[in-house]
């Protein structure tokens, strides 16, 4: 049977975890990890977001925000909860801890994985934003072109982007995350291009995504490059917040970006969607068969990829 080939977006996305892959579709969420034994654990809820019952989440440009906040707090959630399977050992509960837990009524946990999301942010918008405005600044006196400031201050960004990438990826553990970020994009080109989810297929699979967070980040790169051109004060300290304030602003115009670039193969969306591309083969690495069935583990178990396939590209009740 002749079948259309062409990528549809299937709306499911996810992430890598510490040994597995996290996979979302909807509110619905699945973590699967393959724990020390060999076995594969797969926890399955339902995430609620910032505003699940508000309309303003669905507006675009709005949406992005709240989506980009929501993907920060589940990536935690899902990271910890892989991790909890490699704990080495129970540790013992401290005076602080008791405290914690008696002050928080038992969330501290919940506490202290919001405090360290916090302290991320504010740790990369200081390296990613701050950092390139700093260094750009330098120039003020060799360089008199504030357009062309605004180009070197873009530069600068991107630099360090590209190297923190680079110089994670070198680190052992980094790399078997790229592979289940790897296995994780196999299984959902395999799906979008229609074909049976099995692990033949998957691995068969590119492991590039036009909607991979890793392109989400260039496009936050681009796009600051050009609001920053554009949008500029004289004041050195209203500069700064500027940049800080516009923070959303980005997230919501790249979000909007990465959405139409998995929805459509325009030749402009796909130049622009080239160095993130680049970017994710560094960020991916080519899975084992055995990270493949964590991921396919995940996906099922929050998508019914059969139905999906039956709806969208022709396959029989009894292909499949």
């Amino acid at each position: 049977m002749s079948r259309n080939r062409f990528n549809r977006s299937c709306g499911i996305g996810g992430q890598a975890v510490l040994e597995g892959v996290m996979m979302k579709n909807k509110d619905d969420y699945a973590v699967a990890v393959r724990k020390s034994n060999g076995e594969i654990e797969v926890e399955v809820d339902v995430f609620r977001g910032c505003m699940p019952e508000s309309r303003l989440i669905k507006l675009p440009f709005i949406r992005g925000i709240f989506n980009f906040v929501d993907s920060l707090r589940l990536g935690m959630k899902a990271l910890n909860y892989s991790a909890s399977f490699y704990e080495e050992e129970e540790a013992e509960e401290t005076g602080l801890d008791k405290a914690l837990d008696k002050i928080s009524g038992g969330r501290s946990e919940k506490i202290l994985a919001g405090i360290t999301m916090v302290i991320s942010v504010a740790l990369a918008i200081g390296i990613f934003v701050l950092l390139p405005y700093y260094l750009s600044s330098l120039l003020d006196e060799y360089v008199r072109n504030v357009s062309l400031l605004a180009i070197i201050e873009g530069g600068i960004r991107i630099l360090i982007f590209f190297g923190y990438v680079v110089g994670i990826s070198l680190m052992k553990d980094i790399h078997r995350l790229y592979q289940y970020h790897g296995a994780e994009h196999k299984c959902i080109n395999c799906i979008e291009r229609g074909r049976p989810l099995t692990v033949e297929n998957v691995m068969k699979s590119s492991r590039i995504h036009k909607r991979c967070g890793t392109s989400f980040m260039f496009f936050v790169m681009f796009v600051s490059i050009v609001l920053f051109f554009f949008i500029r004060v004289q004041n050195p300290a209203l500069r700064v917040v500027v940049r800080i304030a516009l923070i959303p602003v980005i997230a919501g115009i790249s979000y909007e970006i990465i959405r139409l670039a998995g929805r459509t193969n325009n030749i402009l969306i796909q130049i622009i969607s080239a160095p993130g591309m680049f970017l994710q083969r560094l960020t991916t690495k080519e899975p084992d068969e055995s990270m493949a069935e964590v991921a396919m583990k995940s996906v099922e178990a929050v998508f019914d990829w059969k139905a999906y396939l039956r709806e969208h590209f022709g396959y029989g009740e009894n292909e499949l």
